[in-house]
């Protein structure tokens, strides 16, 4: 009773759902989370169990729900102008959180509006509403004038399971690769790797062998037996790593891929970086008939992860931007003009 009761008081976060792997990281800190589902354009309609378990202490709520809740929200976290509209009418603080570069989504998106508009409606946006904004690195920040406030992704080394590597195989995990085949320098990848066992992970519909793993335990399986980890990127649209590359590491894995200068890979230490598609598949080949190899380095890339990347950190740094955001609130009502409150 006394739990029940203790939960009860807890504050509250609304959080829509973009991203379960990015979700699931906000259970670190200390709130209740209700999370809308069911909203347009996602792959799927709910939460996605296959890429996470539900956080605990949260509940699924569609985004009527939200609206007819008596719950007092501390804070409303989005990711896009169009999930702030979606909540006008809600009282509460606004954090938007960026999560793509803006280059990216006008490739991704093959939108026609030019990228300085689009930055200048964000931040006219957010001052009507008094709004606040955080990047997920300094990358994604710069490309929509955001640097005041970057939380990079959280790990926790201890989720993962033991390291193996007995599997002669690279593993990489990525969705739609059809449309990200540009950003994620997918031809450059299938060059390097042509020949090399690698396993995809991920839903990706135009790719028959790639298949998603079946809950996150799985997933975890996975990491643990493969030898090595890729991540290629253009680092135009993207950063050298995403949460993926991260749990790879966490989990023991050395990574390879194209040189980026954000990556957290050190070259030769935690995994091998080249822009060279033979030199490459040297060092993959390299680590495929060198488990010990791939061992010490992955105890490098683990190391690594938890150093820069540490849920410790990214609780303290995104609390702070929930208070931020609590500082810069005014009530919608009073500060969008109602011609835009339609």
């Amino acid at each position: 009773m006394q739990k029940q009761q203790a939960q009860t008081h807890k504050k509250t976060l609304l959080v829509f759902n973009c991203h379960e792997a990015w979700v699931y990281q906000l259970r670190v800190l200390g709130y209740n989370l209700d999370i809308i589902t069911g909203l347009e354009g996602r792959y799927k309609e709910n939460w996605d169990e296959q890429m996470r378990p539900v956080p605990a202490d949260s509940r699924l709520v569609s985004l009527s729900q939200a609206h007819s809740t008596k719950i007092p929200y501390y804070c409303i976290i989005a990711y896009n102008i169009t999930d702030l509209l979606d909540v006008k009418h809600l009282s509460g603080p606004r954090l938007i959180v960026i999560h793509s570069t803006l280059e990216r989504r006008v490739v991704e998106e093959k939108s026609n509006i030019a990228p300085e508009k689009m930055r200048a409606a964000l931040h006219k946006y957010l001052q009507l509403i008094g709004g606040h904004a955080v990047a997920v690195s300094a990358l994604k920040g710069k490309s929509w004038g955001i640097t005041d406030d970057i939380v990079p992704f959280g790990v926790d080394a201890d989720d993962y399971l033991p390291y193996s590597g007995e599997k002669c195989s690279g593993l990489r995990i990525c969705n739609f690769v059809e449309n990200r085949w540009k950003i994620f320098l997918w031809d450059f990848y299938e060059t390097a790797f042509n020949g090399i066992p690698v396993q995809l992970v991920g839903h990706d519909p135009n790719i028959p062998e790639a298949k998603a793993a079946q809950s996150w335990e799985q997933l975890k399986k996975i990491l643990q037996s493969h030898r090595f980890y890729i991540h290629t990127a253009d680092q135009r649209y993207e950063d050298g790593y995403n949460m993926a590359t991260l749990e790879a590491m966490a989990a023991g894995l050395p990574v390879l891929g194209n040189r980026h200068f954000n990556s957290p890979v050190e070259h030769g230490v935690s995994g091998f970086l080249s822009d060279d598609a033979g030199e490459l598949a040297k060092y993959a080949r390299m680590l495929l008939a060198d488990r010990d190899l791939a061992v010490s380095m992955g105890q490098e890339a683990r190391k690594a992860v938890i150093e820069r990347f540490s849920m410790d950190k990214l609780k303290k740094a995104f609390l702070q931007s929930i208070e931020t955001a609590r500082v810069k609130y005014q009530s919608p009502v009073d500060t969008i003009p109602a011609s835009q409150q339609s």
